[in-house]
């Protein structure tokens, strides 16, 4: 196996930074050293002076080539883990999918045969359950037991698609407090908002900001709060998805300190798009920013909460929901119809250099950019210390990250297969200079040079977050 020595550079983990020389034989970490320390013959060496070494990001949250809308999310297992490698993603959990009437196994194995072979970085799955049942239950111990899949995603929202009852969520629940699994709630009062989007239809109002208005904050923290407390029945962790509003944060943060095993991700949407400027721009354009949970108003300061929940822990992910849908034919399928526009933002390649925004805005620490988009992602969903982390024995996933370069992000410049671009325009200080997946250099300055088939897929073990 052929040796790397990443020099100069100062390494950002969780628990700080420093600089750091860090040495790679084959596909993992074998050392940490002082520069100059110790004498180091490798076969490559890496100059990262004046940049920061960070561990790849983990996110957690992607949905490639999702059915959803009468359409599927534009992004394949290989465009879309190459954007995210150009982000200096290296890790990303999807989501197969067992719809109604579907067996679990076959659910999974369809999302095994889109991957397989086609990922430039690696990749897990959480499995989400679209109908509960007995045969379901039991799949769920199998998943856990032999499929290395330790946590699965239900649905409070979308009756007739993903939609489970509370009394189906509690048995969902209770079977993962028995087999360890942690659920995954997307937590919105779903039959309500459907009340809400028949009226607003009924009166002619059709354009996209619609989606946002018939989706209100109430219907979020209402679902969180009773998912929260089927959890509390069930004994089940729970982690809550794409959480947009103050309000539902604060009924994860109540729980929290009560010490209940409840966790939070939100999304780079989240914390720098809105509802009166995107979802409401003018015509049709604001279909571009059509996503669930909505946009929120930007009168009511939920980006600022969003960013403090961050800082204080109340908050513990950001990950994109990457579910891509084309402006063009897809986005368009709702135009005259706010309720048919497919679901979705392209975020998987901009997350770290969001985030890192952040970190210059004054928003996180470094440590804490690293803690949410990399370590904690690991930790929550059992790839901790293989990835998410820079110690010996870790698998080599390595971010070069320029603190001083700028990045615009358009549509002309990303690699998502995507028509337009939710950020277009947004400059950005900071941006990834190489990436190594397992030891292997796979984006290098402005050039590509991973490959489809790099990507291996990850059985993950039960999450390593809980109390």
């Amino acid at each position: 196996m052929s040796t790397t020595l990443i020099s100069g550079g100062t390494v950002v983990t969780a628990e700080g930074a420093s600089v750091m020389d860090v040495l790679i034989d084959g596909e993992r970490i074998v050392a940490l050293l002082a520069p100059g320390s110790v004498p180091v013959t490798a076969d490559a060496t890496i100059d990262a002076t004046g940049k920061y070494v960070i561990p790849g990001g983990v996110d957690v949250h992607t949905h490639m080539e999702l059915p959803f809308g009468g359409t599927n999310a534009s992004d394949t297992f290989e465009t879309g883990t190459i954007a995210a490698a150009w982000g200096g993603t290296t890790t990303i959990v999807d989501f197969a999918v067992q719809r109604t009437g579907e067996r679990v196994q076959d659910g999974l194995d369809a999302w095994h045969a889109k991957a397989d072979g086609n990922c430039a970085i690696d990749y897990g799955f959480h499995m989400i359950l679209g109908g509960i049942d007995d045969d379901s239950l039991k799949a769920m111990d199998s998943l856990v037991a032999h499929e290395g899949i330790t946590s699965f995603k239900l649905f409070m929202a979308y009756p007739g698609v993903f939609y489970s009852d509370d009394g189906q969520i509690l048995r969902a629940m209770q079977q993962a407090a028995a087999n360890g699994a942690t659920i995954m709630m997307h937590a919105e009062n779903g039959t309500a908002i459907d009340v809400l989007v028949a009226q607003a239809l009924a009166r002619g109002e059709s354009d996209p900001v619609n989606h946002g208005i018939t989706r209100p904050v109430a219907m979020e923290e209402e679902a969180t709060f009773r998912a929260i407390k089927l959890a509390e029945v069930a004994g089940a962790p729970l982690y809550i998805v794409h959480m947009s509003a103050r309000q539902a944060v604060e009924r994860v943060a109540e729980a929290r300190n009560a010490g209940a095993n409840v966790f939070g991700e939100t999304c780079p949407q989240y914390l720098y798009l809105n509802l009166e400027d995107h979802l409401g721009a003018p015509g049709f354009e604001g279909a571009k920013y059509v996503c669930s949970t909505p946009l929120r108003s930007k009168h009511e300061h939920h980006q600022k909460d969003l960013w403090r929940f961050l800082r204080t822990n109340d908050l513990q992910v950001v990950s994109t929901d990457h579910c891509p849908f084309c402006f063009k034919e897809q986005k368009e399928l709702g135009v005259g119809n706010f309720s048919a526009i497919p679901n979705g933002i392209g975020s998987v390649e901009h997350r770290m250099d969001l985030l890192f925004q952040g970190v210059v805005d004054g928003e996180l620490s470094l440590s804490r950019w690293v803690e949410t988009c990399s370590t904690t992602p690991a930790r929550m969903f059992g790839l901790y210390p293989r990835k998410g982390t820079l110690v010996p024995g870790a698998d080599a996933d390595v971010v070069i990250y320029d603190p001083n370069a700028t990045t615009t992000i358009g549509v002309e410049t990303h690699h998502m297969n995507l028509d337009y671009s939710a950020y277009e325009g947004t400059t950005v200080q900071g941006g990834v200079d190489t990436v190594l997946s397992r030891g292997t250099v796979i984006k290098r300055g402005n050039e590509f040079i991973g490959r489809a088939g790099h990507g291996r897929y990850l059985r993950r073990d039960l999450s390593g977050y809980l109390l």
